[in-house]
């Protein structure tokens, strides 16, 4: 069997806030932007690997989920505690520079981690924890 992972979703309170980290800070290009009934969806994915993408949703929109569900959603995003992604780079220091520098919201410097991973995180526009593992 083989397998890939092809998309994951994030949730965005704030589409263009979610663009201007994914696209302009992280360098993701844009590969869908869809708009319907008042919400957002934004594909991003990095330049040259068509065959990853993030998708970047509006929150809890499925019809399956209850009123309480949602806000408990909201909620957990405006604490930072909902959505997580792991990101590899080649140059954990030049990435790290180049978000704090675009104003992310820094949660961890480059760490050397002591289950051997070395790494750093932010937090996107929407809470989102961002981490970026340093590829080795």
């Amino acid at each position: 069997m083989d397998l890939t992972i092809h998309s994951t979703f994030l949730p965005h309170d704030d589409a263009d806030a979610a663009l201007a980290f994914y696209r302009d800070t992280l360098g993701f290009e844009v590969r869908n932007d869809v708009a319907y009934g008042g919400m957002r969806w934004i594909t991003v994915g990095p330049v040259g690997r068509p065959d990853t993408s993030i998708v970047l949703t509006p929150p809890a929109v499925d019809p399956g989920i209850t009123d309480d569900e949602r806000r408990t959603v909201v909620d957990m995003m405006a604490k930072g505690t909902y959505g997580h992604i792991i990101l590899g780079t080649s140059d954990l220091d030049g990435t790290f520079e180049r978000l704090r520098a675009g104003g992310a919201d820094v949660v961890q410097e480059p760490t050397e981690q002591p289950y051997g991973v070395r790494d750093c995180a932010f937090r996107d526009p929407a809470g989102n924890l961002v981490r970026f593992n340093e590829l080795r």
